[in-house]
């Protein structure tokens, strides 16, 4: 009993710090990822390479095990994916040096081969979504899921730029606060806002798959698993009875 009583503890400690690392009270969109949509993989490695792996790595996984998962050929992944002299086979790494990106930016981007299944699928969108315009920051822009990121927003070319809007409300003190009321888009980009939270979607669903490759598989073979263990259960029943009727 008490090994059962620390389990629960356990979980229920691993929900505080889920909502913890949830952007400190902020709202955090729902991700409807979908790592079974290859269209959907293959469009958010797309913007995986284009976008972020020019600072950021994703050294546990190689070029040549994407291409296998997402029905791509080698050559659709080197013509595509591989904008440096990486062998189709090597592992997804970043050319920017660790002590180069301190003095640019103030420290080494993460590698991002677990960052989705670190943070939450619902983080990392909501994240992606929630830059603005800032002045006091050093490329001009905050995040409202991390503040004082000293990430620069990647995807402006997509999104554009929009400001964060806020209203005053009385608190349980009585006085008056600032409260997040939205964005609004003040230089469109590229893309629609419903273009962008569908590009920034695949881009999660694209992480999500990297946080855990095997997933894909595993959840195939999970169908057949549950389909097996339904019929077994059925003729197992049966049988049970035909066993057991003269005792009945």
């Amino acid at each position: 009993m008490s090994r059962i009583i620390y389990v629960i503890l356990g979980w229920a400690l691993l929900g505080v710090g889920a909502q913890a690392a949830g952007g400190h009270g902020v709202h955090l969109d729902h991700a409807p990822v979908d790592i079974q949509n290859k269209a959907s993989l293959q469009r958010g490695a797309k913007y995986f390479v284009n976008y972020c792996l020019s600072c950021h790595s994703a050294k546990y996984s190689r070029f040549s095990r994407v291409a296998t998962d997402l029905d791509l050929t080698d050559r659709q992944v080197e013509e595509n994916l591989i904008f440096t002299d990486a062998k189709i086979r090597d592992p997804m790494n970043v050319a920017l040096r660790p002590e180069d990106a301190r003095v640019w930016l103030g420290t080494a981007p993460p590698d991002l081969s677990l960052e989705a299944r670190a943070r939450g699928a619902d983080w990392v969108y909501t994240y992606l979504r929630s830059f603005y315009l800032d002045d006091s920051r050093p490329f001009g822009v905050n995040n409202l899921v991390l503040p004082n990121a000293s990430m620069p927003h990647a995807l402006w070319k997509l999104q554009g730029w929009q400001e964060a809007k806020y209203k005053a409300e009385r608190g349980p003190d009585g006085h008056e606060h600032p409260a997040f009321e939205g964005f609004e888009l003040v230089t469109p980009g590229e893309m629609s806002p419903k273009e962008y939270d569908r590009a920034v979607l695949d881009l999660v669903n694209f992480l999500v798959y990297l946080g855990e490759p095997a997933q894909l598989q595993r959840k195939t073979i999970g169908v057949w698993v549950i389909a097996y263990l339904l019929i077994f259960f059925v003729i197992a029943y049966f049988l049970k009875k035909e066993y057991w009727k003269d005792v009945h």
